[in-house]
């Protein structure tokens, strides 16, 4: 499902602006982030290093933000019926990555992020170590390096093992 959502993206996009920024914007949104960047450059044909750069960026400009102002943003969205329900599911999603996090400690949070699925990713990590108080001046480098990890996995998986089948 995920897949077909970046080619009507990519597909959207393509011959009204440069590959590399809907590759890009691909990789700023939440739960395509990085990994949807890079399979979106797969299917634009890019330069799988160019690729990776973008898409790394595109995902981590947003997290020092989340990090920074995530809390201030949840509290004036509580505020209203509708945008409370989808703060608390958010904060529900958080909660579930708890343990692991507790239990592991910085591990557990590389983990989060740094494993390709779904629900993963430096978004979740973000958001998770926001929730737990995490400081950013520990969560960001873990987060980072766990975005740094996904897109070594997936570039693997478009770019070589499966790059002949996409």
């Amino acid at each position: 499902m995920t897949e077909s959502i970046i080619q009507s993206i990519t597909e959207f996009f393509q011959d009204k602006i440069p590959n590399e920024l809907t590759v890009f914007i691909i990789s700023l949104l939440p739960i395509l982030e990085l990994r949807g960047g890079l399979i979106a450059a797969k299917l634009l044909d890019m330069n799988v290093i160019r690729a990776f750069v973008i898409c790394y960026v595109g995902n981590m400009l947003p997290i020092p933000f989340i990090l920074l102002f995530l809390r201030k943003i949840f509290e004036l969205m509580k505020r209203t019926k509708h945008l409370g329900k989808i703060v608390r599911k958010l904060e529900s999603k958080a909660e579930k990555h708890r343990h692991t996090i507790e239990k592991y400690g910085a591990w557990g949070l590389l983990l989060l992020v740094a494993i390709p699925l779904p629900g993963t990713g430096g978004w979740t990590g973000a958001l998770v170590a926001d929730i737990m108080d995490i400081r950013m001046k520990k969560s960001l480098p873990i987060i980072a390096l766990g975005v740094l990890i996904a897109g070594f996995i997936v570039g693997a998986l478009f770019y070589g093992l499966l790059g002949n089948v996409i």
